[in-house]
């Protein structure tokens, strides 16, 4: 008896990339024209330095430049610009969704031997070419591969890429304006759900909740993925960046109240400090200090202002008043295309070492931490937040919800 062998001998050989074109294109969070204006930027930045092609390999860089954030998983993802082309080249796992998110062309590479990107960005650039490539974000392995692969001569074009991305045009303001908004909201949302015996994780579930169902509703055609909350109490206070736990909030207890929307890879921010009843004497203090230092901060910023001199007036504020030594971080930074886990613009920080000089076109936050260790009165973390505008009329506060202990004492 013979047996039937249901592969076929014949079978066509498995490609190392190749292009999918499945369905229609999406509706990008931005205009052709503004993706076209970005490229061309990029495209100025490869010829002042006498470059063939730049090899875009961040997550906020691609997403910047065609429009399309990928999910990395382990794998590679590049967006190709040439002086004629831009293309992304992403992994067969994401299928046709990239080309669909791409504003240009896509290429996808298989799994099917190891290094097919290479072999697929290598086919887009070729070999012995002069190449731009994010060294803040290139991996060492990577690095070696491209080596191997292209025998390119690298030149280091993140910060001229940061440069660019820093000035934000019309549609980027427009869109963090909205990001602004929604996160108002998630901030209502939190103040209505903060009750004694309430866990963190519920009261961060009913803003990100709220935030989500706003973003679906005023922004149907974009990714829906990545807003997050992170609401903290008491010890959980203490660092910016603390992750929701499951504690129970307590009488008297001090509150961090933070939302980010993200809408289509742009975040936006809102923090505040709350407390659930009346803050002690030495914890009122500190709270209305930590308010002065914004205040102060949201005056300070302003077209041709240095970023090292803000911080420096806002040292000398906490210095008078012996909080100097409690303050966490920077007090402020750039938005845009950027996350918790991709992007950042640090040539725009409001930091010491920052000498960058505010202009129009630029977004950025005013946000003072104090913290203050348990053993001491005032013990927690104090911080708010706020965004402005550089616009060309001048700076403008786009967060709407209030700070401070007038509107902040959340009633037992």
């Amino acid at each position: 008896m013979t047996s039937h062998n249901p592969v076929c001998k014949t079978a066509p050989a498995r490609p190392d990339f190749f292009k999918l074109h499945n369905g229609e294109k999406a509706k990008l969070p931005f205009s052709d024209e503004e993706y076209g204006r970005r490229i061309e930027g990029l495209r100025t930045i490869i010829s002042k330095n006498n470059l063939d092609a730049a090899i875009i390999t961040s997550m906020h860089g691609i997403a910047y430049y065609s429009g399309f954030l990928y999910c990395a998983f382990g794998r590679p993802y590049a967006c190709i610009v040439t002086r004629e082309r831009c293309v992304t080249v992403s992994a067969n796992i994401d299928g046709g969704q990239p080309w669909r998110r791409s504003v240009d062309e896509n290429v996808i590479y298989t799994d099917w031997q190891r290094d097919n990107f290479w072999r697929a960005v290598l086919d887009l650039v070729g070999k012995g070419k002069r190449v731009g490539i994010e060294g803040d974000h290139l991996t060492l392995q990577q690095r070696d591969k491209l080596a191997e692969f292209l025998d390119a001569d690298c030149s280091d074009i993140a910060p001229a890429s940061m440069q660019q991305r820093m000035i934000k045009s019309r549609e980027e303001i427009a869109l963090i304006r909205e990001g602004a908004r929604i996160a108002d909201i998630g901030g209502d949302a939190i103040r209505d759900a903060i009750h004694i015996g309430t866990r963190e994780i519920d009261v961060a579930m009913a803003g990100r909740d709220a935030m989500e169902l706003e973003i679906a509703r005023s922004h149907p055609d974009s990714e829906l993925r990545d807003s997050w909350v992170w609401f903290q109490s008491g010890l959980n206070t203490d660092g910016a960046h603390n992750p929701v736990t499951t504690r129970k909030l307590q009488a008297g207890d001090i509150l961090s109240l933070n939302t980010f929307p993200m809408i289509s890879g742009y975040y936006t921010a809102l923090e505040r400090t709350m407390f659930i009843g009346e803050p002690d004497p030495a914890s009122l203090a500190v709270w209305e200090a930590n308010v002065e230092a914004h205040e102060l901060g949201l005056s300070l910023i302003r077209e041709g202002a240095i970023c090292s001199a803000i911080c420096n007036e806002i040292n000398s504020f906490f210095a008078e008043r012996n909080l100097l030594q409690y303050r966490s971080f920077g007090y402020g930074h750039s938005f845009g295309v950027l996350s918790h886990y991709y992007g950042r613009e640090a040539g725009l920080e409001l930091r010491e070492d920052i000498d960058t000089e505010l202009v129009p076109g630029m977004v950025v936050s005013m946000e003072p931490m104090l913290t203050l260790p348990l053993g001491l009165d005032g013990a927690g973390g104090y911080r708010e937040h706020d965004i402005v505008v550089l616009g060309e009329a001048g700076p403008e506060n786009i967060t709407g919800f209030p700070y401070g202990p007038q509107h902040n004492i959340i009633a037992c």
